[in-house]
């Protein structure tokens, strides 16, 4: 971690953060009315936290996006690249939970409006760190 480019540690961040709460979806308990998990669709009533409605579908894309951060974390170019796209996704998801119904057979995902905020924010933390921490140089050692 010491020879990392903060962008680096963002992205690995936000990827074990992502695998996080991915597993944590799947936990009873963590997640409230577990039994009404679906595997996708407004229908799924479980809540992680009991604040943002997952489904099955939801909780792997966030075990798939957390591994991504994680491959990203590799390289310089990778981390900006899962940042920077990442928050733009999320941005996008943010448009289409505000947009649609959330009643509605176009709520696949499942998001409410907690998960709309939370897109939101990270949308916004996301591509700031790509953008901010991009222009972030690294000392680099000289042994003599």
């Amino acid at each position: 971690m010491r020879n990392r480019h903060p962008l680096q540690i963002a992205a690995l961040g936000s990827g074990v953060l992502f695998l996080l709460v991915g597993v944590l979806g799947f936990v009873p308990g963590l997640t409230t009315d577990y039994s009404e998990l679906t595997f996708a669709g407004q229908e799924s009533d479980a809540m992680l936290l009991g604040i943002f409605k997952v489904s099955i579908l939801h909780n792997i894309v966030h075990l798939l996006f957390g591994a991504l951060g994680i491959l990203a974390a590799r390289t310089i170019r990778d981390s900006r690249t899962f940042l920077v796209g990442g928050g733009i996704v999320y941005l996008v998801l943010t448009v289409y939970g505000v947009a649609i119904d959330h009643g509605s057979d176009a709520n696949f995902v499942p998001i409410n409006t907690a998960d709309n905020w939370l897109h939101l924010v990270l949308a916004i933390g996301m591509i700031g760190a790509g953008v901010a921490l991009g222009r972030t140089r690294t000392r680099t050692r000289v042994t003599t």
